[in-house]
């Protein structure tokens, strides 16, 4: 486990919940915070709109008793992207940049090389499941399976041709 903040984002908690496995995020960071507009995205909305995913996130959050960040107003205005986020995304960076050397878990191509782009630490669901395999969280086979199901599915937005690349990544460090 890191001691280090870990800030996360719809994606990975989308992707994590749809696979079953956000047990990993607690497994292997300290504290995780959940800005507002992300925990809004994924749970209020999203049991709006019939998202089984919804569902398990919010019981899974209540369950570990994870802190649920507001960001403040003031927080926002002082960080203006040059680039087109939603609004999950800016409150992750915004965020982000509030406090020392975070981890930051974002899917999204844009977010993640502004994320690069502030100096930031970044890692998203395909990062997420490589280092559950490297400690030994789940077993080489668990790790290929899980990514395999992640491209599979038609409401996953991950790229197959790098999904494999992890995979054959993984496979050569076995």
């Amino acid at each position: 486990m890191t001691d280090s903040l870990t800030i996360c984002n719809s994606g990975p908690l989308i992707y994590l919940a749809k696979l079953n496995r956000l047990d990993l995020l607690a497994s292997m960071y300290g504290s995780v915070l959940i800005p507002r507009a992300v925990y809004d995205e994924v749970v209020v909305l999203g049991r709006e709109r019939g998202h089984a995913d919804a569902l398990t996130i919010q019981l899974f959050l209540r369950q570990q008793r994870w802190p649920i960040s507001v960001v403040a107003p003031e927080t926002m205005a002082a960080y203006q992207p040059p680039v087109t986020l939603d609004p999950g995304e800016l409150e992750v960076l915004a965020l982000a940049k509030t406090v020392d050397d975070p981890l930051v878990l974002l899917d999204d191509d844009t977010a993640r090389k502004e994320a690069r782009r502030l100096g930031l630490r970044v890692r998203g669901t395909l990062g997420v499941l490589v280092q559950a395999r490297r400690t030994d969280l789940i077993t080489l086979s668990q790790a290929e399976l899980l990514i395999i199901e992640l491209f599979s599915r038609p409401d996953v937005w991950l790229s197959s041709r790098l999904c494999e690349q992890v995979i054959e990544q993984l496979q050569r460090e076995a």
